[in-house]
């Protein structure tokens, strides 16, 4: 059978609970600190090799511990005229998407173990 690399980049706060619940389900996995998405925040790669047949095992297990929610962000200040900037109120902050996974699936051509 095919071994599968799931890659999987989730926010921080999800990413030791979702280490937890796999190892509990029998997958090992790694954690890569890494950073990026639309505010630049910490998140965590997980990898976690397994056989193609137990790909949708880990996708679940994936979408039971990482979860989506909306943060609030204020825009930056932006300029109306040569001298005249604009910033804006807390009241014009606007809500952005963040958390949950981004997840790939990739083949495996081998696997070595030393």
């Amino acid at each position: 059978m095919a071994t599968k690399l799931v890659v999987s980049i989730v926010q921080n706060d999800d990413a030791e609970r979702l280490i937890s619940a796999l190892r509990d389900e029998g997958f090992s996995s790694t954690k890569i600190s890494t950073t990026g998405g639309f505010l630049r925040q910490g998140n965590a790669t997980i990898l976690a090799g397994t056989e193609e047949g137990s790909v949708h095992k880990v996708l679940g297990i994936i979408q039971r511990n990482c979860h989506a929610y909306t943060y609030p962000v204020t825009p930056p200040s932006l300029v109306m005229g040569p001298r005249e900037p604009y910033i804006p109120s807390t009241a014009e902050s606007i809500e952005v998407h963040v958390g949950g996974a981004v997840i790939f699936v990739l083949d495996v051509e081998r696997v070595i173990r030393y």
